[in-house]
């Protein structure tokens, strides 16, 4: 398959992910379970795209904030992640590596740091909502490796959830069966194989700025979605 991009840009990959995921909550609703959704952004770049499935589901925009825990000799090489709130997730190559415990220990402090200011700078623009027994849409715009995904689903079981869905535009095949293991329903969109990095099926992907970011949360929780300009946000 080439690399050719999927999608033009964040707002693009959102709506798209917005009419998947109308018809699987309809689905849900139709077999019975009413739980009413809360939409999880990981920020920065998963915001722009969970803002349109917000919008078309009329239901609160929140983040769970999860950071990479690298080292700094290969600061792009997950060895694991770490939410705000203490949850860790550790690859496989910290059990073959014991005698670097400090090493380790310094890469997760670090990394925790770095998602507590993130939640610091953008908790103001998040609503209060509860997700004991909601129905948590936990979205990305992409997974490479999943372990900020799948260590932010803990944070999010941690508070009792009906169930946890895992979404995003893409992600590699090959990680589809690991995902699953840490949520109730998967929806990805595209599966391309070879994988390449995340930004490649996308024709724009800029950094998404702390104060952008901040800006598609307020829109969205304090106006209203339908308040929201993408074109000032691009």
């Amino acid at each position: 398959m080439s690399s050719a991009p999927l999608f033009s840009d964040r707002a693009d990959a959102g709506e798209q992910l917005a009419q998947a995921l109308l018809l699987h909550v309809n689905q849900l609703k139709e077999a019975g379970i009413s739980a009413e959704p809360i939409v999880y952004a990981l920020p920065r770049g998963g915001i722009p795209v969970a803002a349109p499935v917000a919008r078309h589901l009329n239901c609160p925009l929140d983040i769970v904030v999860a950071k990479k825990i690298t080292t700094p000799q290969n600061p792009e090489f997950a060895i694991g992640a770490v939410t705000s709130e203490g949850q860790v997730l550790w690859s496989r190559q910290k059990l073959i590596r014991k005698k670097n415990a400090r090493l380790w220990e310094n890469a997760l402090c670090q990394a925790q740091e770095k998602a507590r200011n993130q939640l610091a700078q953008l908790c103001v623009g998040c609503p209060k909502v509860n997700p004991q027994g909601a129905l948590a849409l936990l979205i990305d715009d992409g997974i490479a490796t999943g372990m900020t995904m799948a260590a932010a689903t803990q944070a999010l079981k941690a508070q009792n959830p009906a169930q946890i869905w895992i979404c995003a535009p893409v992600a590699p095949a090959a990680l589809m069966k690991w995902l699953s293991q840490w949520c109730d329903r998967l929806i990805v969109l595209k599966t391309p194989d070879p994988f390449f990095s995340v930004s490649r099926f996308y024709t724009q992907f800029p950094q998404v700025t702390t104060e952008e970011a901040l800006v598609y949360l307020q829109k969205h929780n304090v106006l209203g979605g339908s308040q929201t300009d993408d074109a000032e946000l691009s």
